[in-house]
């Protein structure tokens, strides 16, 4: 899954990253090193302009909350819930189904964040016969530092009970794609830990190779069939995963100390 990433990077570097045509300089977003769902997110999205005289998408970098509302819903309270879609569901499922077929984005991150608790603790746990014990995180990031682009989509919600000119009147939400963990070894495995991410987390979220990228963006792309050939996980070993300090577990706690390599898991949590 994907519960807490960090993105750091700012809109300059995106957009270059990302050949974006638009953002507003005023919905610059701060470095965050513990993003947490409901959050605002940077999302790299091909949409036309509001108001422009050609229907052509442009690639923008807009500013969305992370937790999709999809636009049929009543209120807005399931979004917290809906922080990731499956890949091999998505384009079935009533919430994800409308998105996946026209307004698909790039949700850019450094890495994101993984829990692990090791799979004799894990059985107990799920037997009762043992407290809820410590975990451990980890950071799992591409091995040559590039932006980690997951596959997210976006939904546009709007609230009935605000008038039109009322700045909180739409929602912009999204969503990021998960699929199965690769099991092939990691590019740089810890010391001692997990060799592999399906070691840390059965999911991970889908991150799309540059080569992908104008397809997945492309909003005249609806074709089901066509689009699921681009959820298929990217090439094996490009990925590394180290030990982070338990204080990203909270919220609370934002800032570049989060993102520090440790040796080795921190003393009384568990692999």
């Amino acid at each position: 899954m994907c519960g807490r990433y960090a993105a750091s990077r700012g809109p300059e570097d995106l957009a270059g990253v990302f050949e974006v045509e638009k953002w507003e300089s005023e919905e610059t977003l701060a470095p965050d090193y513990n993003v947490a769902p409901t959050k605002e997110v940077y999302a790299v999205l091909d949409r036309p302009l509001k108001d422009a005289d050609s229907p052509r998408p442009v690639r923008q970098l807009r500013r969305l909350k992370w937790g999709l509302v999809p636009s049929w819903a009543k209120t807005p309270e399931g979004g917290a819930r809906m922080i990731n879609a499956r890949a091999e569901t998505v384009h079935e499922k009533p919430s994800y189904r409308r998105a996946f077929a026209t307004r698909r984005c790039i949700v850019p991150a450094d890495g994101y964040y993984e829990w692990v608790t090791g799979a004799a603790e894990r059985d107990l746990e799920v037997e009762g016969r043992k407290k809820r014990p410590r975990k451990q995180p980890y950071f799992v990031l591409p091995a040559d530092g590039s932006v980690f682009a997951m596959a997210g989509l976006y939904e546009f919600w709007r609230d009935r009970t605000l008038p039109d000119e009322h700045p909180l009147a739409w929602w912009a939400t999204c969503s990021v794609i998960t699929t199965e963990a690769e099991t092939a070894p990691l590019a740089a495995a810890p010391a001692e830990g997990p060799r592999t991410l399906a070691d840390i987390h059965p999911r991970m979220p889908l991150m799309l190779t540059p080569d992908r990228w104008d397809a997945w963006l492309d909003p005249a792309r609806t074709d089901v069939d066509e689009l699921r050939t681009l959820l298929t996980a990217p090439p094996t070993g490009l990925m590394r995963a180290y030990p982070v300090s338990t204080a990203v577990s909270s919220v609370r706690n934002n800032g570049p100390e989060l993102l520090k390599e440790l040796e080795g898991p921190e003393e009384g949590t568990l692999f």
